[in-house]
């Protein structure tokens, strides 16, 4: 710690109970822990005011407080003081309105302002995207708000739609009928959609039709009613795909599309539906592009160094992002 640099700051919180004191702490004293490692700071509690002493105090005092506030409501998982952590490194003090999003299995919260802006644009627009690297969350968001809309009865089904493109790999011949054979492309929706509604009450809505999957190509000369529209992968759709999948939107109805332009793995050459609609959308006021970073990546830690050492890396060979064909990983 550089003492040259050193600030000392008291903040004052009501008395906790051992309870909310064990929530703010972690376990093991994990949070107070992690907060000064990471912002070069040393925090002593005490029974009248907690003592700040290092370099960024007022950032670990803002980060307490948000500890202080979270633990009224439950437990702090490890991973939420690490996207406040973050914010704070990059600058970003301003803390998101809360908006949750109520599922048969609890409530979901986006976590940060970016995911909150993603959020509400989805519940205010009827056609939104959401672009940026794996693990930001973007898909699970999308499938959160299907989820809340249709238990609201806001909206009637839920379509989850992706082309059919092969990451990298040679599947070779899938057999069984078109919901198997497109089943492994859509597995991650799958899957937070069990999350959010059981295995019983997917499987009931999927046996209405009230769930339906669907390969980008069949979606031609439909025109979706009170529906929401899931188009994931959406960087591997060619220009004429996602104009067709755009136009299909009928009265009462949302899409949302979702992708990573720095994961292209259409042939050498071909455009990407999904840049290409965002140049051609982007003066359209009312069709909302949420754009997410490394920063707002919401799984291990490691994830988001993984994605910034590959975009350095590109940078450093001169090789265009959207021609990397590592397997593209949903979110």
């Amino acid at each position: 710690m550089d003492r040259a640099r050193e600030i000392e700051h008291q903040l004052a919180l009501p008395p906790l109970d051992a309870t909310r004191m064990a929530r703010v702490c972690g376990p093991l004293q994990r949070h107070l822990h992690l907060i000064e490692k990471e912002l070069a700071v040393q925090i002593t509690p005490t029974s009248s005011h907690w003592l700040i002493r290092g370099v960024e105090t007022e950032a670990a005092v803002r980060v307490l407080e948000r500890l202080f506030a979270a633990s009224e409501h439950g437990d702090i998982a490890d991973d939420q003081l690490h996207l406040w952590l973050r914010g704070e490194r990059a600058g970003e003090h301003e803390v998101a309105e809360p908006v949750a999003l109520q599922t048969r299995k609890g409530n979901i919260q986006p976590r940060g302002l970016n995911q909150s802006t993603y959020v509400r644009s989805i519940l205010t627009s009827d056609i939104s995207f959401g672009i940026g690297p794996a693990g930001t969350g973007k898909t699970y968001l999308a499938v959160a708000c299907a989820v809340h809309l249709l238990e609201r009865d806001e909206i009637g089904r839920i379509l989850l739609v992706r082309p059919a493109v092969e990451a990298g790999e040679k599947l070779g011949f899938l057999p069984g009928d078109l919901s198997e054979k497109i089943n492994p492309y859509l597995r991650p929706l799958y899957d937070a959609l069990y999350e959010m509604l059981g295995f019983d009450r997917v499987g009931k809505l999927l046996e209405k039709n009230l769930i339906e999957v669907a390969p980008l190509a069949y979606m031609r000369g439909r025109t979706l009613n009170h529906a929401f529209v899931i188009l994931d992968e959406g960087q591997n759709t060619t220009p004429e795909q996602m104009k067709m999948f755009l136009t299909r939107l009928g009265f009462g109805s949302k899409a949302v599309i979702t992708g990573d332009i720095t994961q292209v793995d259409l042939p050498n050459g071909q455009v990407s539906g999904l840049r290409h609609a965002m140049e051609v959308l982007a003066n359209i006021a009312s069709i909302p592009i949420t754009h997410f970073t490394s920063r707002d990546v919401v799984r291990h830690p490691l994830v988001q160094h993984i994605v910034e050492a590959y975009d350095r890396w590109d940078a450093q060979h001169h090789q265009p992002s959207s021609k990397r064909r590592h397997h593209a990983t949903s979110d």
